[in-house]
């Protein structure tokens, strides 16, 4: 291995300074008026616009592919049956019907046996087992249906860099959520109206929709200095019969295929992990669903996606790397900087970017 990509392999190379004035607490009333920064992900030439300009970038044929995952209410404030003590609830990945895998906090005492109550008895649950990263499986039982239930008592689970309260829950969906099942928001698709994507309907490009459903490993810091010493938490994802033929024949047309988001592209590199065939010069989308812990960072050749729309992510996460990997990380890092300088709004809430 060289010494370049030897390099490109420590986690301290994904690092950027961003003023903690930059990271958006809230989003913008208008969510297609956020800034749009444009990096040529050959030349690493830059344009500012506002994300209303997207359409400059699709041309008639091409496909956009978004993430129609729903975040759930997924953060649970009961009680200890035995104690009475506090607990806080964070639900990550459903497991079986009623069994959800949960973080809980605080976690040490949070044993195998130990019964929970939320909302004076309305929703019980009791703690299964200790599984990876200390998570809990706890088992859950309530009258009615859980999803009821989790609507009534649940909150909206916001990153931990956003510390101010969401007056409207909706905001912090996408406005084609449709699948319920994710910890945190697929935030690139936040900046689309309904009357954006019917303009770009009508402009002849394709919309195209497949579900990860996003966990909060997303937020998960990079701990170890070697990137390839990285547990990449897991996900779960589909791609329809319908989306895997559309993406596929938008190739064979030598027409583009843009994801809207990280997770909408690491869904379609999954489901081309293993194929053979190929759709023009890329690899053709397999259709199906499963788990996936893909970790793409510089170094990998990408088999699906042309493009990407992408907000701007935390320093030394593995997204910095996903996008490093796909525009180059000297382009990255030094859009980034510019984005700094001109004051964009950083993260979930905040401005977006196009990589083409």
């Amino acid at each position: 291995m060289s010494q370049e990509k030897q390099t490109l392999l420590k986690k301290s190379d994904y690092y950027y300074d961003l003023p903690k004035e930059l990271i958006a607490q809230h989003p913008l009333e208008d969510r297609s008026s956020s800034r749009l920064l444009y990096l040529n992900k050959e030349s690493g030439q830059t344009e500012h616009l506002h994300f209303r300009d997207i359409c400059r970038f699709l041309s008639k044929g091409d496909c956009l592919v978004l993430n129609n995952t729903k975040v759930i209410p997924a953060r649970l404030y009961g009680k200890r049956e035995d104690t009475g003590g506090v607990v806080e609830v964070l639900l990550l990945r459903r497991r079986e019907l009623m069994v959800w895998e949960a973080l809980v906090k605080p976690g040490k005492k949070a044993r195998p046996g130990m019964k929970l109550n939320f909302g004076e008895g309305l929703l019980r649950g009791e703690v299964l087992e200790i599984v990876d990263e200390g998570n809990r499986l706890i088992r859950f039982s309530c009258e009615g249906t859980f999803e009821a239930v989790l609507d009534q008592l649940g909150e909206m689970p916001l990153p931990p860099y956003i510390t101010e309260k969401l007056a409207d829950q909706s905001r912090y969906q996408t406005v084609y959520a449709k699948y319920d099942g994710s910890a945190a928001a697929p935030t690139a698709g936040l900046h689309f109206t309904p009357e954006l994507l019917q303009q770009i309907e009508e402009m002849g490009v394709k919309l195209c929709y497949v579900t990860l459903h996003v966990g909060l490993g997303t937020f998960r810091p990079v701990k170890e200095e070697n990137i390839l010493d990285h547990h990449m938490h897991t996900e779960w994802y589909e791609v329809t019969k319908e989306a895997a033929n559309l993406i596929n024949e938008t190739h064979r047309n030598h027409k583009k295929v843009i994801c809207v988001g990280t997770t909408s592209c690491r869904t379609l590199e999954s489901a081309a992990r293993n194929s053979t065939a190929m759709a023009g010069d890329r690899k053709e989308v397999v259709a199906g669903s499963g788990d996936t812990d893909i970790f793409i960072y510089p170094g990998y050749e990408f088999s699906v996606l042309d493009g990407l729309i992408t907000n701007f992510h935390l320093p030394e996460s593995t997204l910095v790397m996903l996008v490093s990997a796909l525009a180059g990380r000297d382009h990255v890092l030094n859009a980034y900087k510019e984005a700094v300088k001109e004051k964009y709004r950083f993260f979930s809430f905040g401005d977006a970017m196009v990589i083409l």
